[in-house]
Order: C-alpha cells, then sequence, then structure tokens
C-alpha cells in the first residue's frame, strides 16, 4: 500500500516581525527610564591668598552665634533672638561708620535658622555686606 503524501510539505517559518516589535518596544522604553546623570557637584576652585589680613578691620561688626541659638553682636549678647532686636543692636553697634561689613561667626552646631535670622536683621538694618567667619582644620 501507498500512501500518497499530499502537497509538498511546508517548511516552517518563524515570523521575526513581532519579535523586532517587541525588542523596539523594550529600547524605547529603557531609553525613557534611563537616567543620564552626570556628577551633580559644583566644582569650586577658590582662591588663595599668600598675604595676611589685617587682624582688625575698623568697619566690621561682629556677630556671634553660640550652639545654643544666643546672638552676640561685638561680644555683647542680645536678650532677644528675634530680627528686629537684631537689627536694632547692629545699627546700635554700627554708630556712624557707613556700609559697615557684617562678619557672622556661627558655631558649627547652630541653627540655620538663626544665620538666616542675622542675614534678614542685617538686611533690614541696611548693612548688604555680609561676610562668614571660618577656620581652618586642624591638620
Amino acid at each position: 500500500m501507498k500512501f500518497q503524501r499530499g502537497q509538498s510539505r511546508e517548511e516552517p517559518e518563524i515570523n521575526l516581525v513581532p519579535m523586532i516589535d517587541v525588542l523596539l518596544v523594550i529600547i524605547i522604553f529603557l531609553m525613557l527610564t534611563t537616567t543620564y546623570s552626570k556628577y551633580s557637584g559644583l566644582e569650586i576652585n577658590l582662591p588663595t591668598a599668600d598675604a595676611s589680613q589685617p587682624n582688625e578691620q575698623p568697619n566690621e561688626i561682629d556677630v556671634a552665634v553660640t550652639a545654643g541659638g544666643q546672638v552676640l553682636i561685638d561680644k555683647a549678647p542680645l536678650a532677644a533672638t528675634d530680627v528686629e532686636t537684631i537689627a536694632t543692636a547692629l545699627r546700635r553697634a554700627a554708630g556712624e561708620r557707613e556700609a559697615p561689613l557684617i562678619v557672622i561667626n556661627a558655631d558649627a552646631k547652630a541653627t540655620h535658622q538663626s544665620v538666616i535670622d542675622i542675614m534678614q536683621a542685617a538686611q533690614n538694618a541696611g548693612y548688604p555686606h555680609i561676610s562668614f567667619a571660618t577656620q581652618t582644620p586642624a591638620r
């Protein structure tokens, strides 16, 4: 008995179009969700100076902030630490000096708000020149 095979047998083929579509969708998804981050930091080259500054400048007002939040202007403690009291004390300390430099000496553990209050008080008093005192780390 001879069985007759039907028409020629078709070779199975793999349809690549759906696979390419899926791969393209995955690539687009990865491109949209990947973050191309640069190192987010400020690269600052601070200036250096060899000349020594004078120890005391006559047009400076020293404002110190302790770790507990107490404010001292030219080594005289203030009774209150609100902005208006500090502004009044700055005006009194400036006296007849025009545009004195406000130097803020804040303790490392002082609150950020106390330093901001001093800056606001200096602005209210009309003294726009503010500087921060720092110390060099021990080597």
